[in-house]
């Protein structure tokens, strides 16, 4: 009898968000949300997750909203924020970055990263997109740390 391969599992959203993630620290990007409303949605995510679980969580989730609202202008790594993205803010980035990656639904998670990572067009158009997603739809500032 054939050993049989392991089955293949495919990219997910939180795949593409731990690639953002480490896209973003390898160029060390950080941004600062411009307004508390953003700020509010990258909280929103904690609260939920509070009043979902229970009430003995409710504590440190308002403790994790009012986190968001005191980091309004202050710079963080972007990877920080991308963890901290309500689940519907996650599905656009996936979104978008199966736009751009042809196949992605085929490709487990060390085929995504390889291709990525070896392709600097390919990692350079994901910082861009990345870059834009924080200025237009989260109104922030982004810097890069040298």
């Amino acid at each position: 009898m054939p050993a049989e391969e392991p089955e293949k599992e495919f990219v997910e959203v939180d795949d593409v968000i731990q690639l953002l993630c480490d896209i973003s620290a390898q160029k060390k990007m950080k941004a600062a949300l411009k307004r508390w409303e953003r700020g509010i949605v990258v909280g929103a995510s904690t609260l939920s997750l509070g009043l979902v679980v229970g009430l003995p969580i409710l504590g440190g989730a308002v403790g994790g909203l009012l986190g968001a609202l005191v980091m309004i202008g202050r710079f963080q790594p972007i990877a920080l924020i991308l963890n901290k993205l309500p689940p519907e803010e996650q599905r656009k980035l996936f979104n978008k970055v199966r736009a751009m990656i042809e196949g992605l639904e085929s490709m487990d998670t060390y085929e995504l990263t390889t291709k990525v990572m070896e392709d600097d067009n390919l990692n350079k158009k994901l910082v861009e997109m990345l870059e834009n997603y924080f200025t237009t739809e989260l109104d922030a500032r982004v810097k890069y740390d040298d």
